[in-house]
């Protein structure tokens, strides 16, 4: 499988793009369908209450199908080359601890945050033909509806606090666990924003740069 790749360092922290296969991006689309019609596997699989998110929907992805459509290789391969082109370094774990899918729509959003374990990233499975406009227009005044926004430190000379990310389909970034950030809400579309994320454990000597134990 060819993965397209884009190291960032637009902040202290790198980031890595990285192009979801649209294969993949079906499979997991047709996945979620799946689970939208069934009550049952709706409720088995429902991870809203373990998010800080005031959207419709988040959803775990189950293991087997994580495995079997490719979706383990591709966070484990460019979490490798993440950490490669970061640290020049080769990792020798990845331990996934979960991922899962959030359906958004009109007026929801994920409030600042950040996550567990060591590694994260966050990516595009659906986007709206448009995610409304500013109220301002007149000012020129930049629309920040729908948008990804990857936060670290404070703004600076010479110095970004923040990077806002349009959502494009099959886009997906990597980033240190601890790196905040926030999707905005946005408006006039009924149409749904479907993200996909995910949680993973590297090998600790590479995580862990002061040498100490992890507690």
């Amino acid at each position: 499988m060819k993965i397209e790749c884009k190291h960032i360092r637009h902040f202290g922290p790198s980031i890595l793009k990285a192009k979801i296969p649209n294969e993949l991006v079906d499979k997991i689309n047709n996945y979620v369908e799946e689970i939208i019609k069934s009550k049952e596997k709706s409720k088995q699989l429902n991870y809203g209450e373990g998010l800080v998110g005031d959207v419709t929907q988040e959803l775990y992805l189950d293991n087997e199908f994580i495995k079997s459509s490719g979706w383990l290789d591709f966070l484990g391969n460019c979490t490798k080359e993440y950490i490669l082109k970061s640290e020049g370094r080769t990792i020798s774990k990845f331990q996934l601890l979960k991922t899962w899918v959030v359906r958004q729509y009109q007026h929801e959003f994920n409030p600042t945050h950040w996550h567990s374990g060591h590694i994260s990233g966050a990516g595009f499975l659906k986007v709206p033909k448009s995610f409304g406009e500013s109220v301002q227009k007149k000012q020129n005044k930049g629309y920040h509806g729908g948008k990804l926004e990857l936060i670290h430190g404070s703004r600076a000379f010479l110095s970004n606090s923040s990077l806002r990310i349009v959502p494009e389909v099959g886009d997906f970034y990597f980033f240190p666990n601890y790196l905040m950030h926030t999707v905005y809400p946005f408006k006039n579309t009924y149409e749904e924003r479907r993200s996909i994320s995910f949680n993973a454990k590297i090998d600790e000597t590479t995580w862990d740069i002061f040498g100490g134990k992890e507690k």
